[in-house]
């Protein structure tokens, strides 16, 4: 993409995988300060089908960003997460994968915190019966809820084998994955590794909640 194409839009045709009809699929450019050109890409068939992604034209090989959020500034943090991307809170033990109705997003770390607040929530009412999990839930919930308050510190790390997803901030380290390592990124579960206290939730239970 040239400079005079920059921020432009346009429709391509398809026909939907779910039940063949025409699919319109809308390509919109756009320019994110300090990071490039991206390009966001939707589709919505009437049959409930649907696909959403952005892609970042100036970054192709297997990308980690690392960002210690350690204050209320670094809240603020942009984040561009494509459906190819991880999302890693190592002290907590919680993985985000892609699964195949992942939605792509751009927001900033706390909107990325808030997200997985949300799934915590649902996943420690789902574990009321179990003593152990429940209240790992719980403990995560807290800690997630000062950090968005300023009041506590975590690293935030997002992964992406095809180099479509980054945190965008002066203090987010940014490295390239080696192939082994890029083989390695797995889909279709958000799991909280709580060491003998696993608790698992399917991404399709709890699309809505991950969404904008």
């Amino acid at each position: 993409m040239n400079g005079g194409e920059s921020c432009q839009s346009f429709e391509t045709r398809t026909s939907c995988p779910l039940c063949h009809e025409d699919l319109i699929i809308k390509w919109q450019s756009d320019d994110i300060p300090y990071f490039g050109e991206v390009m966001h890409i939707t589709a919505l068939c009437k049959c409930s089908f649907r696909f959403a992604d952005t892609l970042i034209l100036s970054q192709k090989e297997p990308m980690r960003y690392v960002l210690k959020v350690e204050g209320l500034e670094d809240l603020n943090s942009r984040v561009v997460r494509s459906t190819s991307g991880t999302i890693r809170i190592p002290e907590l033990g919680i993985d985000v994968e892609p699964g195949s109705i992942s939605d792509s997003f751009i927001t900033n770390i706390e909107g990325v915190l808030d997200r997985i607040y949300n799934v915590v929530v649902t996943a420690t009412k789902w574990s009321v019966d179990d003593e152990e999990k429940h209240s790992r839930g719980l403990e995560i919930q807290k800690t997630l809820e000062e950090v968005i308050e300023g009041k506590g510190f975590l690293t935030v790390i997002i992964e992406d084998p095809f180099g479509n997803s980054a945190i965008i901030s002066d203090k987010a380290k940014s490295y390239a994955l080696s192939p082994e390592d890029s083989e390695q990124l797995k889909t279709g579960m958000i799991v909280f590794d709580m060491d003998s206290s696993e608790m698992e939730l399917d991404a399709s239970d709890s699309e809505h909640q991950l969404k904008e």
